[in-house]
């Protein structure tokens, strides 16, 4: 059965709904990132995701759509190019997107991932 997702006001959820935060894969040096994130429906999942500062490798493996709602950072694609990301920004990554994350300032964002064929 198909299912109406909402996910309200995820600008405003508290940072501690958001699950206990856990180090990000691949950390490249310090701080080390500390994300939080929430599923709100499964398959395919979409939720709100949390991150603080830090740098770290990107190792979703599926396409994604984000929103973001909170923060600055920056993602730099392996090909070299370097997206500036700010609140109010979208993004879709490509299935099996390789880069860079740098965290400036804490971000947020609402995601949706696509299933992998």
């Amino acid at each position: 059965m198909n299912k109406l997702t909402l996910i309200k006001g995820s600008d405003r959820v508290a940072s501690a709904e958001l699950g206990e935060p856990f180090k990000a894969n691949e950390p490249q040096g310090e701080p080390v990132a500390m994300i939080r994130s929430k599923d709100w429906r499964e398959g395919p999942d979409a939720g709100v995701w949390e991150c603080t500062p830090g740098k770290w490798k990107r190792a979703v493996k599926n396409a994604e759509f984000a929103h973001f709602v909170k923060g600055r950072c920056e993602f730099h694609h392996e090909d070299g190019t370097v997206l500036e990301i700010a609140a109010g920004d979208a993004v879709y990554f490509p299935a099996h997107t390789r880069g860079t994350w740098n965290v400036i300032e804490t971000v947020r964002k609402t995601y949706f991932l696509l299933p992998l064929d």
